[in-house]
């Protein structure tokens, strides 16, 4: 639901034996769906009408889709559908703050430079609105390829590390919209960036706990910077959650060590990802400080307001491989987040917090994740069938066996191994969790399983009713509806929305749902969101080949679904080997500010988005109606 709209959808329970999951039930091959869905409509499924705060396009057939779909392509470009526009609105080493330089393409900037410019690869993004042609866009900057960031193409030496380290994080900058277009304000009072470097406070259970404590740091409650920041949230209280997914990979240590079963879980290793960071900054070596990994893995808040906070990890969200944090109010004012760990065979959480929301108390607020309780999910169907039950599994110490017998001692341990944790209390192993967003005017919830091609090689990777696939190369998205309506109820119902494939080269479930066709082909979806009308944006990070398994799809995309009927259009086609990833809408939802992430990635040659022989560079792209209208309608 909308998280500034205080009334949950308790009047609006799923309905019971919907459409949607008489069919779905039913899902033994792609013909017998196909025959049983004829004439019904995917997914006429929830019973409720929208609330009325919803745009005309909102009716009893979900919101309209008004665009005219595009082609799949696979040119170096963005192309979206007749009657829009896009533009360029900040790219990768943008100057935003005093003393910034324009992007040097030989150079690629210093660690100065980019302390003061747009991080790269952006992700996850959230619009604060401060008037109606006035606000601030927080953004996420996960990582940085380093054949574009050094001409030499590797980190090799501190002055490289600082670099690096700079271009992670986030990026916080004020726009304003003239003569119809908006704009980065350069050197604007709430411009901000928050690095790998940036001081940081812990807070929560595990807040002081001897694991998170270092040389650096014998407090364990001051942590420093973020980096593999991923997707986002924004809660109530008008704050940015930032959060932090593969911060396994940024450490190393030239020694073998010991054997660690946590560290095994989280991917901790002696050789990291190839940033290079722990043979310059002691800090990533795995032998000086085997406690830094445990600073991070967290969700972070961030007043995008007031550029002198002090961010603030939250650890009663636990720790792993967040993608992003989906907020959302219960019917009695507490605050419900939704999370997803993006890794082959790991979970889904929910945390529920302990106090509510009071629109009055800013103050109060600010602690509400600090204390609750984190729950994970376990989802259950009869064999065969593509929808069931789920429950939320408590996470709380002498709870569900996370006893001191099975390596539990405390509440603070819980959550530093989240994952762990999960599999104690046997959650639901998933399909690379992804993205998760909530409808805005009912209580149904969205996430996407990005794919699996782990099944057989890694253990715990069992098949399962939301993943019925064995070799999944084309993910899904799965919904759930909490039972009565209740965001904090204990259980839910849940079916597969879509699932994505190649119905021109399968018969079988490799096909996809029927909602899938030659039209509008993708694989492996990522970013999520729903707009204010109920549109559910659906971005990919798949493969790009444009052959064998995935002929047909072209570059990666964002499409266009109707919740209710199942429809799907494609709308965006990025450039070459781009991700889409990160969306938010003005406050009138007349401009869409998308990302494209990562073009030119594993020197595919790209040179978006200036062209010629240009540097790729990520960038954040507005889009709107040439009309002015409400993007999508």
């Amino acid at each position: 639901m909308n998280i500034f709209d205080l009334n949950d959808q308790a009047n609006h329970p799923r309905a019971t034996d919907s459409d949607f999951a008489k069919l779905t039930d039913s899902l033994m091959a792609r013909r017998q769906f196909l025959g049983a869905s004829a004439g019904l409509g995917l997914g006429a499924f929830l019973g409720g009408a929208a609330h009325a705060q919803g745009t005309a396009t909102q009716t009893a057939q979900g919101p309209r889709i008004g665009f005219k779909p595009i082609a799949a392509n696979s040119a170096d470009t963005v192309t979206v559908p007749e009657g829009y526009q896009w533009r360029v609105l900040s790219s990768w080493g943008d100057p935003l703050l005093p003393g910034g330089t324009p992007f040097d393409h030989a150079t690629r900037g210093t660690a100065l430079s980019q302390s003061l410019a747009m991080g790269d690869n952006n992700d996850g993004m959230s619009f604060f609105s401060l008037g109606k042609d006035h606000g601030v866009i927080a953004v996420n900057n996960e990582y940085t390829n380093y054949e574009h960031l050094f001409p030499h193409g590797r980190c090799a030496s501190i002055d490289d590390a600082r670099k690096a380290q700079a271009a992670h994080g986030v990026t916080v900058f004020e726009v304003r919209r003239q003569a119809g277009t908006w704009q980065p304000v350069p050197n604007a009072p709430l411009n901000r960036r928050i690095t790998a470097n940036t001081e940081m406070r812990l807070s929560g259970p595990a807040a002081g706990h001897p694991w998170l404590k270092t040389s650096a740091d014998p407090t364990g409650t001051v942590a420093l910077g973020t980096f593999n920041n991923c997707a986002n949230g924004r809660t109530p209280w008008g704050t940015y959650l930032t959060c932090e997914e593969n911060f396994n990979g940024y450490f190393g240590s030239a020694d073998k060590l010991p054997d660690n079963v946590a560290f095994k879980r989280y991917g901790i290793a002696a050789k990291d990802a190839g940033y290079n960071w722990h043979p310059f900054d002691g800090r990533f070596d795995l032998g000086q400080n085997p406690n830094e990994p445990n600073r991070f893995g967290w969700v972070v808040e961030i007043d995008p307001m007031n550029p002198h906070s002090t961010p603030t990890k939250r650890t009663a969200l636990g720790r792993f491989k967040h993608e992003n944090a989906e907020v959302v109010l219960s019917a009695d004012g507490r605050v419900v987040v939704y999370m997803g760990d993006d890794e082959r065979g790991e979970h889904i959480y929910k945390f529920v917090s302990a106090k509510t929301f009071d629109p009055q108390n800013a103050a109060a607020n600010r602690q509400l994740l600090d204390e609750g309780t984190l729950y994970v999910a376990r989802f259950t169907a009869a064999e065969g069938k593509l929808s069931g039950q789920g429950e939320w599994l408590e996470l709380t110490h002498g709870k569900n066996g996370l006893t001191p017998e099975n390596g539990f001692k405390d509440q603070a341990e819980v959550l530093i191994h989240a994952r762990l944790a999960a599999t104690v209390v046997g959650a639901t192993t998933m399909d690379r969790p992804e993205w998760i967003a909530a409808h805005p005017s009912r209580a149904e919830v969205y996430v996407t399983l990005t794919n699996n091609t782990d099944r057989g090689v890694k253990p715990n990777q069992a098949l399962n009713g939301p993943n019925p696939r064995a070799k999944n190369v084309y993910g899904q998205i799965v919904r759930w509806t909490p039972d009565q309506g209740l965001h904090t109820a204990p259980t839910f119902q849940w079916d597969i929305f879509v699932l994505a494939g190649n119905p021109t080269l399968h018969r079988d479930l490799m096909a996809g749902t029927p909602n899938v066709n030659a039209d509008n082909l993708f694989n492996s979806p990522d970013g999520l969101s729903f707009d204010k009308d109920g549109r559910l944006w659906i971005q990919t990070d798949g493969d790009y080949s444009n052959a064998n398994a995935f002929a047909g799809m072209g570059n990666n995309q964002m499409l266009c679904a109707n919740p209710v009927t199942g429809e799907i259009k494609r709308f965006l086609v990025g450039p070459v080997a781009c991700e889409i990833t990160g969306i938010c809408f003005a406050p009138d939802n007349a401009t869409m500010f998308v990302g494209i992430q990562h073009p030119g990635e594993a020197r595919k040659p790209s040179h978006f988005p200036q062209g010629g022989q240009a540097v790729p560079r990520s960038s954040i792209i507005a889009i709107r109606r040439k009309d002015g209208g409400v993007v999508g309608s």
